[in-house]
């Protein structure tokens, strides 16, 4: 059911259509974009801009419009005298905020030193047949937010901006990394085994093939099957997806970088990303300050460095290297009575337990930012032992304001170490750990070939955006995050198994 308004639009764009003025033009001419225009001397002529209504003020012969495009906003001045009667009621009578306006004319600059465009013609480019939300400061409504984000980047700055400044970030790194001698590639989405990482995986089907297969939760085995095959330094801006909880640093669809780096250690990394970071907001932002909730953070210097078992230890007096097994860890967690807000904990393995309880007691804490070092070897399948603690790996993680930016490795290369690694994950799977790995013995296999020494990295593009922009929320910092649909339209795996059941009954009864 149409509402009144929506009603009055369809009736404006009939008589649009009727009066020969085409309602949906192909293209239009600019010369300038709004934000450019505004920066034009007064007297410029014959300039040329478009963009969506966003206010209008007629005052009987004049009238006063104002347009918006993504990066700014420019007045428009229009005169019957200049426009002609015929036109200048043409646009009284069918024009709306919302609709798509091009304008053409000379600049000034209004009394109240407001920079305009006088108007000499005007076109049509486009009806609007939904009315905006009425506040123009911004919508307030998280859900039509996330669902509706179009109308979001129409009514919020903030949020036209954020984006904006994403694209600025990714565009950025990649100049920085391909400055550092890194080349750019694209690796498999749809993988036979979830690996790169200690997550669960989304699961789907291969109907031509009929095999089953993960959406990646990371590039991570593919980039390393690269350096295998004689690639140097690698990166790929990948799309991830875990099947894991939500929280409003978490999405289930993600995008990350990854890179790979041969004959580097995790060390030669921490020096990379100091630079990285320092290089990559003095571009995007003009400084190396960011502001973190009500403080603010500096990465210019060198960073603080932390092991996991320190940061444990002084935030809950757990020595997790007192506790080799998962039992017995577990057993020290419920006697400090620390709630891991998780469901079957008492089926972790050492490693996610170590995890969990780290995410728990002291992640939340560290403001940054702040490398984490030592982690346990429980926790990092694919990465190399450290010489002198074997129990240990050569791995780094970049925290700041509780969110980890950066997780790094020293890689393991050994293929037989490898295998027996997978080995143990995928007895740990099988037992229950969802967000244990499985076997990926094409990866082995691979490794089996010879691999130099390597060292790789990742990073979490939204949650970097988080941190620059400081978002309450991730889904803040992805234009369209996925949530649980509204419409009926929208079918279940048993919706769409009842309607294939019922295409092959009536298939049947056609034959018959």
């Amino acid at each position: 059911m149409l509402t009144e308004q929506e009603q009055v639009r369809r009736e404006k764009l009939e008589k649009i259509k009727s009066s020969g003025i085409h309602a949906y033009p192909e293209r239009y001419e600019l010369s300038h974009s709004l934000q450019d225009a505004r920066q034009l001397p007064d007297g410029t002529t014959n300039v040329s801009v478009a963009g969506r209504i966003v206010a209008i003020r007629n005052m009987g012969k004049l009238s006063f419009i104002t347009l918006q495009d993504l990066q700014g906003r420019l007045q428009l001045c229009m005169k019957v005298d200049h426009v002609g009667a015929e036109k200048y009621q043409q646009y009284t009578d069918l024009i709306d905020i919302g609709d798509f306006f091009g304008a053409k004319g000379d600049m000034f600059t209004t009394r109240t030193q407001e920079k305009t465009l006088q108007v000499k013609e005007y076109t049509f480019l486009g009806k609007c047949l939904k009315p905006l939300p009425e506040k123009f400061h911004g919508l307030a409504d998280v859900e039509i937010k996330y669902r509706q984000r179009y109308l979001d980047l129409i009514m919020t700055e903030e949020a036209r901006k954020r984006f904006i400044l994403r694209s600025s970030i990714v565009r950025e790194m990649r100049n920085f990394l391909e400055g550092q001698g890194f080349l750019e590639v694209e690796t498999a989405s749809l993988q036979h085994n979830p690996s790169g990482a200690l997550a669960r995986p989304f699961k789907t089907h291969h109907n031509s093939l009929d095999i089953d297969l993960f959406l990646r939760i990371a590039p991570e085995t593919y980039l390393k099957r690269l350096i295998v095959g004689g690639f140097h330094h690698v990166f790929e801006f990948a799309r991830c997806y875990r099947n894991e909880g939500i929280s409003p640093t978490h999405l289930q669809e993600f995008t990350m970088v990854e890179g790979y780096s041969a004959y580097w250690n995790y060390r030669d990394n921490m020096a990379l990303f100091q630079k990285l970071f320092q290089t990559l907001f003095q571009k995007v932002l003009g400084t190396t300050v960011l502001k973190v909730g009500d403080k603010e953070v500096d990465f210019a210097g060198s960073w603080n460095t932390v092991t996991f078992r320190e940061v444990i230890l002084k935030d809950c007096g757990i020595d997790i290297a007192l506790h080799t097994t998962a039992q017995g860890l577990f057993s020290a967690i419920k006697d400090k009575r620390i709630d891991l807000e998780e469901d079957h904990p008492e089926k972790l393995g050492r490693g996610n337990l170590i995890d969990l309880l780290y995410k728990r007691v002291s992640r939340p804490k560290i403001l940054g930012p702040t490398f984490l070092t030592e982690h346990p070897i429980d926790l990092s399948p694919l990465a190399r032992a450290n010489d002198a603690h074997p129990e240990l790996t050569d791995r780094f993680q970049l925290v700041v304001n509780g969110v980890e930016i950066v997780n790094a490795y020293s890689e393991l290369v050994d293929p037989i170490e490898q295998m027996k690694r997978l080995e143990d994950q995928a007895k740990l799977n099988a037992d229950g750990d969802e967000d244990a790995m499985v076997k990926d013995e094409d990866y082995v296999s691979a490794m089996e070939y010879g691999m130099p020494p390597i060292s790789g990295w990742g990073i979490g593009i939204d949650r970097l955006v988080q941190i620059i922009t400081d978002a309450d929320n991730i889904k803040d910092c992805v234009l369209f995050p996925l949530t649980r649909p509204k419409s009926k339209d929208v079918h279940t795996e048993g919706d769409l198994a009842m309607n294939e059941l019922g295409k092959e009954q009536d298939d049947f009864e056609a034959k018959v």
